[in-house]
């Protein structure tokens, strides 16, 4: 179905599945990494009895099916985890996630907004029960979103946030967004065509820019596994470096310190990684897209590093 965005498509799957499912139990499991949109959730859910389970990451930023099996029990309804992680693009195992939510008879729910265009998702091989997409993310235009919702084996019922219409079976009441929607699958259209040949593309590309930046820069962490990553994605800290102000001295480069939606504070994700504050706070977060180049990655390092090492120079110790 479709919707305004990820944010309303999380909200609908984790309120909608909940209260359908209240007679079965009283627990959600979720992991400390995901969206706020994901978060704030569970934080409403407590409000009205439900228990909550945010279950830690390693230091990958992945998390430990071990303790997710513990974690899921006969009373937990749902699982919610993020395919691809919007500020480290690590990559979740969903289709074991899946297995384990599964035997205890728990839907899962995926935010797949990060991974949808730039690695293959498949909610059926993964055995996905309902799944956030938005278009603007793979190129599409802004504010239109889609929900993937299994109807059958099983068939999942949800309650829908808002009333007064038939619209997209009664699920998402109100007038469709057209022109959005036809742009999102044009968009979906050329991501499917495209995905192979451009994820090879931009993990050569990002794969450039950390050597670059490896080669300039001691003392460069990255942040989140490497080997299970989105291709586009580069997340890293710098030590000894005063977060702010690396990012004003960085008039020629546009990174992000966190999430694209969140205030300059220190990352939760990091800060689940075990960062510090002040190293949470001196990261960047690079994004190659389909228009990035080779020239654009080059002068990217040697902005980056010239900044660090002028700020280090600077600093009191």
């Amino acid at each position: 179905m479709f919707t305004s965005g990820a944010t309303e498509s999380n909200n609908l799957a984790l309120e909608g599945a909940t209260e359908t499912r209240r007679s079965r139990g009283d627990h959600v499991v979720t992991v400390q990494t995901e969206h706020h949109s994901v978060l704030d959730v569970c934080k409403r859910l407590e409000t009205h009895g439900w228990r909550v389970t945010r279950l830690p990451v390693g230091a990958e930023g992945l998390v430990d099916l071990g303790q997710l099996r513990e974690a899921v029990t006969s009373r937990t309804v749902l699982v919610s985890v993020m395919a691809a992680n919007n500020e480290i693009g690590v990559l979740h195992q969903m289709a074991d996630i899946a297995t384990i939510a599964h035997e205890h008879g728990a839907l899962l729910h995926s935010d797949i907004v990060q991974a949808a265009g730039k690695v293959a998702v498949d909610v059926q091989s993964d055995d996905i029960d309902l799944a956030s997409f938005t278009a603007h993310k793979l190129y599409g235009p802004k504010g239109v979103g889609a929900l993937f919702v299994r109807r059958r084996q099983p068939r999942i019922a949800l309650i829908p946030l808002f009333h007064g219409g038939g619209q997209e079976r009664g699920l998402r009441p109100g007038t469709l967004n057209v022109p959005g929607i036809v742009g999102f699958g044009a968009a979906c259209a050329i991501a499917a065509r495209e995905l192979r040949e451009e994820a090879s593309r931009l993990t050569r590309l990002r794969d450039r820019l950390l050597a670059s930046l490896q080669d300039r820069v001691d003392g460069l962490v990255v942040n989140g596994s490497l080997a299970h990553r989105l291709p586009g994605n580069l997340n890293v800290s710098f030590a000894h470096v005063d977060g702010e102000a690396l990012l004003v001295s960085l008039t020629d480069v546009a990174v992000s310190s966190g999430a694209a939606c969140t205030a300059a504070e220190p990352s939760h994700v990091l800060k689940a990684l075990g960062r510090s504050t002040d190293v949470a706070l001196a990261s960047l977060r690079f994004g190659l897209g389909r228009w990035t180049t080779e020239a654009e990655v080059d002068a990217a390092a040697t902005h980056v590093a010239a900044a660090v090492t002028r700020l280090r120079a600077m600093a009191p110790v």
